[in-house]
């Protein structure tokens, strides 16, 4: 889920050690975990503080785009860390051979379905939904409904975005062959369909359309955020499609240890 600068964290281990030898982890990840209003940074000062380490995040796109680039840099990737690939995306990660195993026994952890991924760890799920301002008049409750209406949307595009290969699965587990039936009706709904979820939720923010493609706790994330209670999730009657978020180490990497010590930390309540 995206709730989604770079501090640079000085750490003081044993010695007067100086951020210029001071090892770095470099995690890449999707470009709101990064932004002044996502985790990124309040992440980045809290493993600092345990790591004697740099933790440098490298924004790479959306959450698909970050699998492209590491297939497309193999080995020779710089990163120790990808965060943001989801379930959808962790089989056709994992045969790329690129990401080595976590090792770790993990037990409680904080996801609605059993976890036996020996290679990827979870750190956020939720469930897509498309949101809209409370002021629309006649919210869509079904795909149907929004094909039938003149409700505009903004969506992702599945071979870049997390969210949009989300919503490709949800109207294909929805309506199985009827899907390419759906994605017809609704042509003409779509305003625009763009690379990721920061694209088109910042242009759903500046009125470019009715609805866009996000998730259920978005309007939540205003209200607490920013005391904005304009927000609203239109409730889907065929169900609405489940995310869980992941992070996986690079075999490639030169800080092995390092790159398990925070993924033990994506696991604990700091993160």
């Amino acid at each position: 889920m995206r709730i989604p600068s770079l501090g640079a964290g000085l750490v003081l281990a044993a010695g007067a050690a100086t951020a210029g030898n001071l090892p770095e982890l470099t995690v890449i990840t999707y470009d709101s975990f990064v932004s002044d209003w996502g985790p990124g940074p309040a992440v980045e000062a809290a493993f600092e503080e345990t790591c004697a380490c740099d933790l440098n995040f490298v924004a790479a796109g959306d959450g698909a785009a970050l699998l492209a680039r590491v297939k497309l840099e193999g080995e020779r990737s710089e990163a120790d860390i990808v965060l943001g690939i989801d379930t959808n995306l962790t089989a056709e990660a994992r045969a790329t051979g690129l990401f080595a195993s976590h090792g770790r026994t993990v037990t409680g952890l904080d996801v609605p379905v059993p976890w036996e991924d020996e290679t990827f760890l979870p750190y956020d799920w939720g469930y897509f939904a498309f949101v809209h301002d409370v002021s629309l008049e006649s919210v869509p409750q079904s795909f149907g409904e929004l094909a039938d209406s003149d409700v505009t949307i903004i969506i992702q595009d599945p071979r870049s975005s997390t969210p949009g290969l989300g919503l490709l699965l949800w109207v294909k587990t929805a309506y199985g062959d009827r899907a390419p039936e759906i994605w017809g009706a609704l042509a003409d709904n779509v305003v625009t369909v763009t690379p990721g979820w920061s694209e088109a939720y910042g242009m759903f923010l500046e009125g470019e359309a009715d609805m866009v493609l996000s998730y259920t706790t978005s309007p939540a994330y205003h209200l607490i955020a920013e005391g904005d209670a304009s927000k609203a999730a239109a409730p889907f009657s065929e169900g609405h499609y489940m995310q869980v978020e992941v992070a996986g180490k690079l075999a490639s990497t030169d800080q092995p240890e390092l790159a398990d010590r925070f993924l033990a930390f994506m696991l604990t309540d700091s993160f």
